[in-house]
């Protein structure tokens, strides 16, 4: 029996080593007892330097009080899905999502368990995006719009149908005021295009509008992002205003507010009343003026019913409801839809498409379109990348998989196909010769040789990546 004990122990230890998370087991003086190898990796350490010894010799930078493992032991109570940032003995700075748990015998903790995912990766990059958006509350109040992200305007909302022109008239009178805006729909409908539209026509065009989705980032990192962090606040924490103080004067988009944690909606709701801002780990609060504008992807009321969003902020948010109908409401813009996004990608693919056969519009209407106007988009770019380039129509057989169902080609088709297929190899040759020409005329400058051919950089780009040509001899 004996031998079996170990042979599972062996067998367990190895399969607790192939897995994609950190484990790491101490027993109540916060000795390790065991440390797989995903945790050596995100730790920097071999385990040979951990195990065996204690908790606070490896981790200097954590205490009793930062420390997940030691609350653990204290309390006995699990901790579930804890950020925790903190350094090695190497010098190694890591962050980790944990969820920790205690170890009964007999009714006595005798250890906890923590089970890590290295974020560290994750985290850099949302500080680096926050160090520019905090570069840019920092810059002149001259180069804030120009650096506002706010793109689209009234003008680029495109379609005929009632309902959608209706939610457009509502939002073009919510641009007069600062009044908040709650804009639903499903994803893909155009929530923050219509959010943008309502910043520049509105008296604040010339401020920052910053948008946050907060289903992006996990709730323990959402309120230093929001409400900006003081310095010595938690380990690393730096001195860096929040979203709020960085929109003020300006708008914040908040999208998929419904995924905000509570107890965060609950410091939005008192922000918005009072328009006050404290950091966190911060002694005063600063006043902000911001105009918020939220998005949700599933109805206010269900979220109010599975408890996902308060009431209280639900009506502090809702003083103007805009409401966008999904594309498959909306099928007599499929066309135009269409249409504008052919123009797009011609001028992006440097390709004169110029529209859609009858029989390929008929699919795009019959189609469902769960993902809305942003799958209708995708849909298009998709074709643009296996179509030919000379092809000047879009047919049945250009458009995805996933539209087509179980399409199958005709015997003409087969055949005009083949006999196109002739053509088009013939005009590919020709224009790949002529691009490798223009590229040694201009000395292998990309710029260059697309001024000489008349297209646009990123046209030729997509060109060369097309036909496999090197960009240098």
């Amino acid at each position: 029996m004996s031998g079996q004990n170990e042979h599972g122990s062996a067998y367990f230890e190895k399969m607790l080593n192939i897995i994609d998370v950190g484990v790491h087991l101490i027993d109540r003086k916060g000795i390790t007892i065991f440390y797989n190898d995903k945790m050596a990796e995100t730790d920097g350490l071999k385990r040979e330097q951990v195990v065996g010894k204690n908790f606070f010799e490896l981790f200097p930078s954590l205490t009793n009080e930062t420390s997940t493992f030691m609350k653990v032991l204290q309390t006995g109570t699990e901790i579930r899905e804890k950020i925790q940032t903190y350094v090695s003995v190497t010098g190694k700075r890591i962050t980790t999502i944990n969820s920790t748990y205690p170890l009964h015998e007999h009714g006595e903790i005798i250890g906890a368990l923590e089970v890590a995912k290295d974020i560290t990766s994750i985290v850099h990059l949302h500080d680096q995006i926050l160090d520019l958006r905090h570069q840019i509350y920092d810059s002149p109040a001259k180069d804030k719009k120009s650096a506002s992200s706010a793109r689209y305007h009234f003008s680029d909302l495109i379609g005929s149908n009632e309902a959608f022109q209706q939610t457009i008239s509502f939002a073009k009178k919510a641009s007069r005021t600062s009044s908040p805006v709650l804009i639903c729909g499903p994803t893909g409908t155009g929530k923050e295009l219509v959010a943008q539209s309502i910043h520049n026509a509105g008296a604040r065009r010339n401020r920052l509008f910053i948008a946050q989705n907060c289903a992006a980032v996990p709730n323990e990192l959402m309120e230093g992002i929001m409400f900006g962090t003081a310095r010595g606040a938690f380990t690393g924490a730096v001195d860096r205003a929040g979203l709020f103080e960085q929109a003020n004067g300006g708008t914040l988009f908040l999208d998929e507010l419904n995924s905000l944690d509570l107890l965060l909606q609950a410091k939005l709701l008192r922000v918005l009343q009072d328009g006050l801002v404290r950091r966190v780990g911060g002694t005063h609060e600063q006043q902000v003026d911001v105009r918020i504008i939220t998005a949700m992807n599933i109805d206010p009321r269900d979220a109010l019913d599975k408890g996902m969003l308060r009431s209280d902020l639900f009506y502090r948010l809702n003083v103007v409801n805009l409401t966008l109908p999904p594309l498959a409401r909306r099928k007599e813009d499929i066309p135009i839809l269409t249409n504008h996004f052919i123009d797009k990608f011609n001028e992006l693919f440097g390709m004169k498409i110029t529209g859609i056969a009858p029989a390929a519009l008929q699919r795009l209407l019959n189609y469902h379109w769960p993902g809305n106007i942003r799958e209708l988009s995708h849909a298009i770019e998709s074709i643009y990348n296996l179509m030919e380039l000379e092809c000047e129509v879009i047919e049945e057989i250009h458009l995805p998989a996933s539209i087509l169902g179980n399409y199958v080609m005709r015997p003409e088709q087969r055949h005009e196909a083949a006999v196109s297929t002739g053509l088009t190899d013939k005009v590919k040759q020709l224009e790949k010769e002529a691009i490798v020409s223009a590229l040694a005329h201009h000395q292998y400058n990309v710029t260059l040789t697309a001024q000489a051919l008349g297209i646009k950089r990123q046209a030729l780009q997509y060109k060369l990546n097309r036909y496999g040509i090197v960009r240098k001899p």
